[in-house]
């Protein structure tokens, strides 16, 4: 089949717009889930622009177009997006109302896929839009979907029962639970569309995102503490049946619209930030009274159990060996010049490979060499692959799905030969003191993870300097890299969660960074447990942090005389540890080069 250009997707979709009578068709990167990695299936922003990043959305009238990205994504978009087709805007300077204003005139009716935004989306445009004379309409079938004829099919992988041993808990226990929630919120039902939630709660998994090991699914759970999984057929096999039992009813995913309208009279709960538009639609339309409420699995499954913690640790321990071997190698074959951004990814791939229990990496991994590293989010591919040069910074954000955890750890390392400017270590250390601040943080029960921020932030603050990213996001069990509620990130500023409680047995990232632009970029990332803390005298429960990541960090990018005594305590502590798990993990150079590069500054 002819593949055809951007230019001519773009003609086929006006044409399609047109045939519909609309004026216009906004293009997210989303699926029904409103899951934030997503199938082949459902790449249509890329499809359509040739945009890679993994937020940001389109909107096509028959005239414009324009492509909505936010700072992390200003470069990229323009090494993939012709401007000669779509006009670059930023978020959230620019709105895609204020555009539509610009572009579109009064009495043009813009559609959307109500099965690809939320309800709260789709109002919020609408009302923004009304003052216009610009009508807002759900499409009836996706329009773009009409003109790309090579979209992939969804995923057929089957869904597969989770060892109970490594959830630590039972569906029926969980299930039991949301009836409870059910019964005190005065709901009869509730609809969990996330793909991660419906796995956590029915303790499945699958292969059908990648990178998260999901099923393409709903759930409705009931009062009653049964529930009906909507799944293609071809993914339901005998041994999932078994694992499901009699309380959970197998329907076929293409009668989940249909059964929505099934609830006249009755109360289902659905959650505002998952729950697309086309879910509140169409229980509205069979007569249901519609609750938006929080997916009430999102807090249970954020509070990891102790066979979870323990899966993670273990996750951790084979995920730490591979990393390690790989930053030797790296230490070896990067002054040589002959490696680039691709090829120290897929050494370190298959470096992790080596561990059966890898299923899969837990995101693209970011291999970033020179100022590539200065771009938080970069993803390099065939076109942005560049050679790490000689005598520079390298900056790697990469992680493993293990069947007892997923792993996310970055790391930047001196790439030599020479010396690291002063500036360079200079910017390094505090990235580091800030991580050994979070790090050591206790803090009281009730404490949120906005509160916790600026202890990450302090010594770059001092130099004048900071990172425009969150410190700290949660992580699943074997499940999303990045889970909620729980965030540590500057309170406001449209981040959700940062005023979410910290509980004991939630899993936060702590990463702080800075980025040079078109020079270079730090960032220290390991995971962290939040766990009860004992202190003499205490009044009330207190909380802190245990490391969970044991990776060495590199010595050549600290200034040791930046450290404080007890920094530099909890760096040879930190080391220390890190050598008693890896040791026998690793042996013969690998070993020798643990044992040096985790000596005591």
């Amino acid at each position: 089949m002819l593949m055809l250009t951007h230019e001519a997707r773009l003609t086929a979709l006006r044409e399609e717009l047109k045939r519909r009578g609309y004026g216009g068709f906004v293009v997210p990167i989303s699926d029904e889930h409103m899951s934030e990695y997503v199938g082949d299936y459902a790449q249509r922003l890329k499809w359509l622009t040739g945009f890679g990043g993994s937020a940001g959305f389109a909107c096509v009238t028959l005239t414009h177009a324009a492509i909505f990205v936010d700072g992390r994504y200003t470069v990229q978009v323009r090494e993939q997006v012709d401007g000669n087709l779509f006009e670059y805007r930023s978020i959230p300077a620019d709105t895609l109302a204020g555009w539509l204003g610009e572009v579109a005139g009064s009495g043009a009716q813009i559609a959307y896929d109500p099965w690809l935004h939320t309800h709260g989306w789709a109002g919020a445009l609408e009302r923004a839009l009304a003052p216009k004379g610009i009508v807002l309409v759900a499409a009836e079938g996706n329009p773009l979907d009409a003109v790309w004829a090579d979209q992939p099919a969804p995923s057929p992988a089957p869904a597969a029962p989770y060892d109970e041993a490594l959830a630590g808990r039972s569906s029926a226990d969980k299930r039991a639970a949301i009836a409870d929630w059910l019964a005190r919120e005065g709901h009869d039902a509730v609809v969990i569309p996330a793909l991660d939630s419906i796995a956590w709660l029915l303790n499945i998994r699958g292969a059908d995102v990648a990178h998260t090991p999901v099923a393409l699914s709903y759930v409705i759970a009931r009062r009653d503490g049964s529930a009906e999984l909507f799944i293609a057929p071809e993914k339901v096999t005998p041994e999932l049946t078994r694992h499901l039992g009699n309380a959970v009813t197998i329907r076929d995913r293409a009668a989940f619209a249909g059964a929505l309208g099934e609830f006249a009279g009755k109360s289902v709960a659905i959650d505002p930030d998952f729950a697309v538009a086309g879910i509140a639609l169409a229980l509205k339309a069979g007569g249901a009274h519609v609750a938006f409420k929080a997916d009430p699995t999102i807090l249970a499954k954020a509070i990891k159990n102790p066979a979870e913690q323990a899966g993670h640790r273990d996750a951790q321990a084979r995920d730490g060996a591979a990393v390690s071997r790989f930053l030797r190698w790296l230490e070896i074959e990067g002054p040589k010049g002959g490696v680039d951004e691709l090829s120290a990814a897929a050494k370190l791939a298959a470096l992790r490979a080596e561990d059966e229990g890898l299923t899969d990496l837990s995101f693209d991994t970011i291999s970033a060499a020179a100022g590539h590293a200065a771009l938080p989010h970069y993803k390099v591919d065939e076109d942005s692959n560049i050679p790490i040069p000689p005598g520079s910074i390298y900056l790697v954000d990469s992680g493993g799905q293990y069947p007892g955890g997923t792993t996310d750890i970055t790391r930047t390392v001196w790439v030599g030969p020479g010396e690291p400017s002063a500036e360079m270590r200079d910017r390094n250390t505090r990235v580091l003191k800030g991580h050994i601040q979070l790090a050591r943080a206790v803090f009281p029960q009730g404490t949120a993870g906005g509160q916790l921020d600026v202890l990450a932030r302090q010594y770059l603050w001092e130099a004048g300097v900071d990172y425009a990213h969150g410190t700290g996001h949660g992580v699943g069990s074997f499940l999303a890299v990045h889970e909620g509620p729980q965030r540590i990130a500057k309170p406001g500023g449209g981040q959700a969660g940062t005023g979410q409680e910290l509980f004991a047995g939630m899993i936060l990232s702590n990463e702080p960074g800075y980025y040079k632009q078109g020079a270079y970029g730090i960032r220290i990332e390991n995971l962290v447990l939040v766990e009860e803390r004992e202190i003499a005298g205490q009044e009330g429960r207190w909380l802190g942090f245990e490391t969970l990541t044991f990776v060495p960090l590199d010595r050549k990018l600290i200034d040791k005389a930046l450290l404080t005594a007890e920094e530099i305590a909890w760096v040879d502590g930190y080391h220390a540890e890190v050598r008693a798990l890896l040791a026998s993990r690793l042996a013969g150079d690998d070993l020798a080069w643990l044992e040096q590069e985790t000596a005591p500054l």
